[in-house]
């Protein structure tokens, strides 16, 4: 019997729709997957600003996890906003759970994304000083591949990454954390007015080298979510590509750092092309979503195991 190539977001709930696990699932059910999700958070939210924060209890934040991996078998996870250090902590007792049982059925090795949500478009803090110190010890050695901003990257690793010369440094600091690779997102860098440029670093591309995904700066306003629209279509990019690999029995022990690379150009395509699609709607009066849905994708069947 044929089977959905399901992923997994772990994430906050955006009500304005644009951002958080609303995004996740748009993009991850555009490319082509069936989108499962865990809740965070749940956020009061519009384009112009998050108004209040409701953290869900770590137990719930868990047993969802849980329920989703036990019974559906994502391949590929995405996290996102983590708002304080039970959040992160239930989600790491929930991921390492799941890997002991991915290990024990003999199933591919487990994918996790992680976007590093701190701050929201609007501005407003989303993950506590404390959560930050967690996130670095407890969670980030169980990630496949991190997705910083530039402050972001900052705020991990005390390096001022504005500075061109500093990526580097940065992505070899959060990989001694654990992380296997890390893509470096420019969009913050000083000179970027024509066009912004991504560096993907680890093991994936060699210790020694970079692979940067380079697109036209594309002049918009409805810039909202595009962290969590990027991190989903790479795990959505990643679990189509391995399903499709062990479809073909053309499954390889280096797999990941053969497809990353190549699912993270799918995901700055689809980045860009969701943002030229949605420059010029207007939905709200402040910094609106991008087009997910500009060339949906049917769900993808494979055959079941």
């Amino acid at each position: 019997m044929a089977k959905y190539i399901t992923t997994l977001t772990i994430a906050g709930s955006d009500s304005g729709g644009g951002a958080g696990i609303e995004a996740d699932i748009k993009t991850m059910s555009a490319l082509g997957c069936y989108a499962a999700s865990a809740v965070t958070a749940v956020t009061v939210q519009n384009t112009m600003r998050v108004g209040a924060v409701h953290i869900v209890p770590p137990d719930v934040i868990y047993e969802q996890i849980r329920a989703v991996t036990s019974d559906l078998h994502p391949s590929c996870i995405k996290t996102g906003m983590l708002a304080d250090a039970a959040s992160v902590k239930a989600v790491t007792d929930a991921i390492k759970a799941y890997r002991e049982e991915n290990d024990r059925c003999r199933r591919q090795p487990l994918f996790v994304v992680a976007d590093p949500v701190m701050v929201s478009s609007s501005g407003q803090r989303l993950m506590s000083v404390e959560a930050v110190e967690v996130y670095k010890k407890e969670l980030m050695p169980l990630v496949t591949l991190l997705t910083p901003n530039l402050p972001e990257a900052g705020v991990l690793t005390g390096i001022n990454v504005t500075e061109s010369d500093k990526g580097m440094e940065a992505a070899a600091r959060i990989m001694k954390l654990g992380v296997t690779d890390v893509l470096l997102k420019g969009g913050h860098a000083a000179g970027n007015d024509g066009a912004v440029t991504d560096s993907l670093y680890g093991e994936a591309v060699g210790s020694n080298n970079i692979v940067r995904f380079m697109h036209k700066k594309v002049v918009t306003s409805n810039t909202h979510g595009t962290g969590c629209t990027l991190s989903s279509a790479i795990c959505a990019s990643m679990a189509v590509r391995i399903s499709l690999a062990e479809t073909a029995s053309d499954v390889k022990p280096n797999l990941y750092d053969e497809v990353l690379p190549k699912a993270v150009a799918d995901a700055e395509d689809y980045m860009y092309n969701a943002l030229k699609a949605g420059a010029d709607v207007n939905i709200g009066d402040g910094c609106g979503p991008v087009n997910h849905f500009f060339d949906p994708h049917a769900l993808i069947k494979v055959s079941g195991g």
